[in-house]
C-alpha cells in the first residue's frame, strides 16, 4: 500500500479549461509510490487533457503541478522524461524500425549525447518486451504490426524508460479482453514496486479491480477523487456516465453494469 511522506506527483488547485468550458476546477491529489489512480469520465471532461498537463506538456490554466517537490514547468525535459513517461492514446510509426530499436527509445532520457544504447538498456528493452508477450518479434519492422502489437509495443517502451511515475492515456486501447488484463495486470505490479501510475480508463470494472483511488472527471469543472471503494458507487457512476449503473456481486467482487433496466 502506498506509504506516508512519499509523494511523487502533487498537484494543488489545477485547472484545466478549453475555450468557453472549464473541464476541471481547482483539482487537489497526491500521487503516492506504490499507488495506481485510475481516471474516469465520459468522452470529452478532460481526461487527455488532465494528462498533459499532469505531464508538463501543456501549461496549467490555474494551480500548479510538482514533480518530487519541484515546479514541472521549472524542470529540464530530459530530466522530467527520466523520472515521468507518458502513454499517449495512439502511436503513429512513419519510418520502418524494428521493435526492438522502438522499445529502446524508451532509454533516451538516459543516455547522454553522443552515446549508444549499453548493454544494459538493451537489457533492459528486452525484459519489457518480454513482459508484454513481443520478445520473439523484436527484429520485426513495427510497420508489419497489429493495433495490438503496437500497442503492447508502446507499453514495453514505456516499461523500458523506467520512470517513477507512469501516466497512461487509455493504455488498454486496441487490446482485446484478455491482454487489458494483463496490460493492467502489468502496471498494478509496477505500483506495487514503488513507481506511482495514474491512467485514464473506460471500462469502470477494470478500474476497480486494480485501481488504491478513483478520479472521477465530470467535464463542467467538477472532480472528486478518493479511495476506489468509496468513490465507486452506483449513485456517482450514474451522475458520471450518464446512464444508469447497476452494481451486482459476482465472486466476491462487486461489479457495475451500464445501461441496468434499459432493454
Amino acid at each position: 500500500m502506498p506509504g506516508e511522506n512519499a509523494s511523487l506527483l502533487d498537484v494543488s488547485g489545477l485547472r484545466v479549461s478549453v475555450p468557453g468550458r472549464v473541464l476541471v476546477d481547482g483539482l487537489d491529489m497526491m500521487l503516492e509510490r506504490g499507488e495506481f489512480v485510475a481516471v474516469l469520465g465520459r468522452n470529452g471532461t478532460g481526461k487527455t487533457l488532465s494528462l498533459l498537463t499532469l505531464a508538463g506538456l501543456r501549461r496549467p490554466d490555474g494551480g500548479t503541478v510538482r514533480l518530487g517537490g519541484a515546479a514541472i514547468g521549472s524542470l529540464r525535459r530530459q530530466h522530467v522524461a527520466q523520472r515521468l513517461a507518458l502513454l499517449p492514446q495512439d502511436t503513429d510509426d512513419i519510418f520502418p524500425a524494428t521493435v526492438m530499436d522502438t522499445a529502446l527509445v524508451g532509454r533516451h532520457p538516459h543516455i547522454g549525447r553522443f552515446r549508444w544504447e549499453s548493454p544494459r538498456d538493451c537489457e533492459l528493452a528486452r525484459a519489457s518486451l518480454a513482459t508484454v508477450g513481443m520478445e520473439e518479434l523484436s527484429d520485426r519492422d513495427v510497420l508489419s504490426l497489429s493495433g495490438g502489437e503496437r500497442r503492447r509495443l508502446a507499453i514495453a517502451q514505456v516499461l523500458t524508460q523506467s520512470p517513477e511515475v507512469y501516466l497512461l492515456d487509455e493504455p488498454t486501447n486496441h487490446l482485446d479482453p484478455q491482454h487489458q488484463v494483463d496490460t493492467l495486470h502489468v502496471f498494478r505490479q509496477v505500483a506495487d514496486n514503488g513507481a506511482g501510475v495514474i491512467a485514464s480508463l473506460h471500462d469502470v470494472n477494470l478500474a476497480a479491480r486494480v485501481a488504491d483511488r478513483c478520479l472521477l472527471l465530470f467535464g463542467d469543472g467538477r472532480w472528486e477523487f478518493g479511495t476506489t471503494d468509496a468513490v465507486l458507487d452506483e449513485e456517482r457512476l450514474e451522475a458520471l456516465f450518464g446512464t444508469p449503473m447497476e452494481a451486482v456481486s459476482w465472486r466476491g467482487r462487486r461489479l457495475f453494469v451500464a445501461g441496468a433496466g434499459r432493454p
